[in-house]
């Protein structure tokens, strides 16, 4: 990247919405969950809510409108799921900046819908003071179209040794002016010390943004938690506005953290369809099986490294990945390449998605080396394509009739590469008459590019019917009834009126 700016500034125009920001006091604190529960509530109220977070690091990303150049770019799930509960459509500026760890040093950075080039840790920290312009234009555009923006921050507010470049907590607090909320997780523990250490953290300026805290994922009795509360009012001047009681949906909307997947994989089904997911290192758009984990008649089992594809599995999933080849070669050197030629010979199915589609041909190529070092890697061999992959990334929503199957499909496409093969001229699919994705000869083996391909409620019954299985959940209509459910309880634990006086 030069040193010009990276994007069009929006032009002057005066700021429309109130802005309030939610920090945590680490990750996985329901962040991102209460920004959505209260992009709901608002806009049920009539608000025009629009969600923000200045960067975001996930695999798990949706396709969004408004990229670079025009067309469309990419941000984190959970902005997506936040946008869905505000009611707006999904914007690259609702998330700028989109980090897509390729390893545990380095990762894709994602700068307003698009690719800017790869960075390892220590690079991207010298890379992010140049990304604070685009930041925060991003959210003045925002701020021109809504009654209030809900900022979430990124991790833990309070990392001492990362504030110089910090571009997403009190480093943008403090560069858009933003009043802030500090979020705790009572059922980890430690709500007290963790708000007291941040107040300590904190500069003067820094503790002079913070407006109250919340304590998130309460259980108990409020009444057991009164001397908390005024130990943190005491030591902080910070008032203690609320406690979120523990939502039990929370599990059943889409996740992004690896964390949230951990806590999937330890949950177990209780339907007669065993479906074996294999757990990558890389893996990306997780939320890809969260329509068949929903189904009653279907138990979803998450293969952990070192562990043996269960014998009992019908089908096996290998779902998307941010590093196809190092995934795949996972795959081969955790000894699954062997089992999967064996659960289809004894007459078992597997499913590729996007990125799994490429590993079920009989290579993946990467000349120029986009995903690390140049070079090829034998695939699975059970499908008949080879697959390149190239600089270009298609982004692009779906919203067609597959004719294959008479039903009407809806998701997108976020992959790099271009495959090529015999296998592709037997598609899975046939949207609006157009060949999509790939089967083997006896129909046992299939892939597909399309994310979000199973949350098509008729198309996923009839998939599931010819497995001997009778699908029954509206999938749709069962995240916009959690979201609902959240905002209902989020009306009940806190003062709406007053956390609506506080953003400015």
């Amino acid at each position: 990247m030069n040193d010009a700016l990276p994007f069009d500034p929006v032009s002057a125009a005066p700021r429309r919405a109130r802005r309030l920001m939610v920090q945590g006091t680490g990750s996985d604190v329901g962040k991102s969950l209460l920004v959505a529960g209260l992009a709901r509530a608002y806009a049920r109220r009539g608000l025009v809510v629009q969600p923000f977070k200045a960067q975001n690091m996930s695999n798990n990303a949706a396709v969004a409108g408004e990229a670079e150049g025009g067309g469309s770019g990419e941000i984190g799930r959970a902005q997506a799921l936040q946008a869905r509960a505000a009611g707006v459509p999904r914007s690259v500026h609702q998330n700028p900046v989109l980090l897509k760890p390729d390893s545990d040093v380095d990762a894709q950075v994602v700068l307003r819908g698009r690719v800017l080039g790869r960075w390892p840790a220590a690079g991207y920290q010298q890379l992010k003071p140049r990304l604070l312009p685009a930041v925060l234009d991003s959210l003045e555009r925002l701020s021109q179209q809504a009654d209030l923006v809900l900022i979430e921050g990124a991790g833990c507010g309070a990392e001492a040794y990362l504030r110089p470049q910090d571009i997403s907590n009190m480093g943008l607090a403090e560069a858009a002016d933003l009043p802030v909320l500090l979020l705790g997780d009572e059922s980890r523990g430690g709500v007290t010390a963790a708000a007291i250490g941040h107040h300590t953290l904190w500069s003067a300026s820094e503790r002079a943004r913070v407006a109250g805290v919340l304590v998130n994922k309460f259980r108990g009795d409020p009444a057991v938690f009164a001397p908390a509360a005024a130990q943190i009012e005491a030591a902080t001047g910070w008032p203690v506005r609320g406690l979120v009681r523990w939502f039990d949906g929370a599990a059943r909307l889409p996740q992004e953290d690896s964390l949230a997947l951990d806590a999937a994989a330890r949950r177990r089904g209780g339907g007669s369809l065993v479906i074996a997911v294999l757990r990558t290192p890389r893996l990306a758009n997780a939320d890809d099986l969260d329509p068949l984990a929903a189904e009653p008649g279907i138990t979803l089992r998450w293969v952990q490294p070192g562990e043996p594809i269960p014998r009992e599995a019908q089908v096996v999933v290998i779902a998307g990945s941010k590093s196809t080849r190092a995934d795949l070669a996972f795959v081969h050197a955790q000894g699954w390449t062997h089992d999967l030629h064996a659960h289809v010979r004894h007459g078992g199915r597997v499913v590729g998605l996007c990125a799994g589609l490429q590993m079920l041909g009989r290579a993946v190529h990467d000349p120029e080396g986009l995903e690390g070092e140049p070079g090829s890697t034998p695939g699975l061999g059970l499908l008949d394509l080879e697959t390149t992959i190239t600089p270009a990334k298609r982004l692009l929503d779906v919203d067609a009739l597959d004719t294959a199957s008479g039903e009407r499909v809806r998701g997108y496409e976020m992959h790099m590469g271009r495959s090529e093969g015999a296998a592709l001229s037997r598609p899975w699919l046939r949207l609006d008459g157009r060949a999509e994705g790939a089967m083997s000869a006896d129909g046992r083996v299939a892939g597909s590019y399309l994310h979000g391909l199973f949350a098509a409620d008729g198309w996923r019954r009839r998939w599931l019917a010819a497995l001997g299985v009778t699908g029954g959940v509206d999938y749709d209509a069962r995240v916009e009834a959690l979201l609902d459910a959240y905002a209902a309880q989020l009306e009940a634990d806190l003062d709406l009126d007053a956390l609506l006086a506080l953003a400015r």
